[in-house]
Parts: structure tokens; sequence; C-alpha cells
């Protein structure tokens, strides 16, 4: 039953990036690569990703477009992004939580 709201938020999620002037297709294959991160981590919000395995996933071959993409993400408020500046340390995704009043 948790698993299917989750499925059914970024659902929700993905068509109101549809709607959005402002979302390109490399937004929603950023968003849709770190809906896998955190999927894989069980949910759990939030969650540590590295730039070139998140660039992997989402198919994104330039730095500059996925620090844009994600930087991006967060000002439209679809997720929050917490960079860590460290090499050893992933960065810090949040994950929305639309059911929170």
């Amino acid at each position: 039953m948790i698993i299917s709201k989750k499925l059914a938020s970024y659902n929700d999620l993905i068509k109101r990036m549809g709607s959005d002037k402002r979302v390109l297709a490399t937004h929603v294959s950023l968003f849709t690569a770190l809906f896998i991160f955190w999927q894989r981590g069980g949910f759990i919000s939030p969650f540590a990703i590295t730039r070139k395995t998140v660039m992997a996933y989402a198919k994104i071959a330039s730095i500059a477009t996925y620090h844009k993409c994600i930087r991006e993400l967060d000002e439209y408020g679809y997720i929050r992004y917490q960079p860590s500046f460290h090499p050893a340390k992933g960065s810090l995704v949040y994950w929305p939580d639309w059911n929170k009043g």
C-alpha cells in the first residue's frame, strides 16, 4: 500500500511537470533517476547521491547541464537539493512529501 502511494505521488509529479513550461526532458530524466535512487533506498528522505552515478542513470553527459537541472528542480520545488562539495560524501536530496500539511 505504501509503495503504491509513493508511485502515485511520483505519477502526480510527472503530470505536474508535463504542464510546467519551465521543465524540459532533461529535468524529467534527472527527476526519474532521482526517483529510482529514492526507491532503492527504501523511500527514505533525505538520500545521498553522487553526481557521476545520477548522470549515468539520467543519460546526462554534461556536468553543467546536470548542475543546472538539479538546481532548477530545487528552485521549482520538485526536490530539495543540498550539495555536499566533498568528493567522498554524496549530496543530499530531500523528496517532497505532498501529503504533509
